[in-house]
């Protein structure tokens, strides 16, 4: 009897896996600039049209990537963050499994331009997953990376984004997390030539969640800073006063990474229950740091 057990073709495992990794613009824009801030950069660019289905394009004057290992890049668990489980522990990247770059070429196509030197650049042109074309470009140091058609060759899966309008607001409340965890990286964004987002880079948090929420928001914040043990809590909470029902912002970073944890927005909610009314909801900003090994970012 011959045997119905085959290994998959890398295209194929690679939309698989895309289906993990990218589930809407959003989830595009988020990996690419989480790998820009991973490379270094210094300042972010991310323009989307129709929301990100017809175009995402992400530009960062981080430390680019030689030829080889932009190639190297495309390939399924390619990655320069680890090299063994070991580096599990206390990892402090954004990124680490190298699946993001092959998802999403595997689901688009993709470009990607980049350069360690501000000379010689190298453009792999890729459609769905497959290396089209790969030559020499000139291009300042750092990457871009171009999304065209995202779902092109998964029509079941684009049919289910949203209204430009929707996936330009999910994108931009992505990156504005990002942006909250690096306050020193200049973040901008803009839609169908529009600008979103232009959060210069900052010295102070303070000065970044003003760009990003508006100074009356931001105007009712109160710094926190508290230590017990190997737990440090810094950021901001809201002024008892100030709580709405609606319209509040909670968001926790654990070792600058966002997350979402519900149970730790309740706790911190707890401390307000006798100062605020009944229904009304503080906004905060909270920054966790703790050590690596009491982490598991996998």
């Amino acid at each position: 009897m011959s045997s119905k057990i085959a290994v998959l073709p890398s295209t194929v495992a690679d939309q698989i896996a895309a289906g993990e990794v990218v589930e809407r613009p959003a989830s595009v824009v988020k990996e690419l600039v989480e790998n820009a801030l991973d490379a270094g950069a210094r300042a972010v660019r991310v323009d989307l049209e129709d929301g990100g289905k017809t175009l995402i394009r992400v530009s960062d004057d981080g430390e680019g990537m030689v030829a080889e290992d932009a190639r190297l890049a495309l390939q399924r668990h390619a990655t320069s963050k680890i090299r063994s489980t070991g580096d599990l522990i206390g990892v402090g990247t954004f990124g680490f499994r190298g699946e993001a770059l092959p998802a999403i070429a595997s689901v688009s196509r993709f470009e990607l331009e980049t350069s360690v030197d501000g000379r010689a650049a190298i453009r792999l042109r890729v459609v769905g997953g497959r290396v089209e074309a790969a030559e020499e470009a000139a291009r300042q140091r750092g990457t871009t990376v171009t999304v065209r058609g995202l779902f092109f060759n998964t029509p079941a899966r684009r049919k289910f984004l949203r209204a430009p309008a929707t996936e330009t607001r999910a994108a931009s409340e992505a990156l504005s997390l990002l942006a909250l965890a690096r306050p020193d990286v200049a973040i901008a964004l803009t839609s169908d030539g529009r600008v979103v987002i232009d959060a210069p880079s900052v010295e102070r948090l303070i000065d970044r969640v003003h760009a990003l929420w508006g100074r009356e928001l931001a105007d009712t914040l109160l710094p926190i800073a508290y230590r017990e043990g190997p737990v440090e809590v810094t950021g901001f909470c809201q002024r008892p006063s100030q709580a709405k029902p609606a319209g509040r912002k909670a968001h926790v970073f654990v070792r600058g990474r966002p997350i979402r944890d519900p149970f730790l927005v309740r706790a911190a909610e707890a401390g307000y229950r006798s100062t605020i009314h009944p229904g009304d909801r503080p906004s905060l900003l909270l920054f966790l740091d703790v050590s690596g090994d009491a982490v598991d970012v996998n």
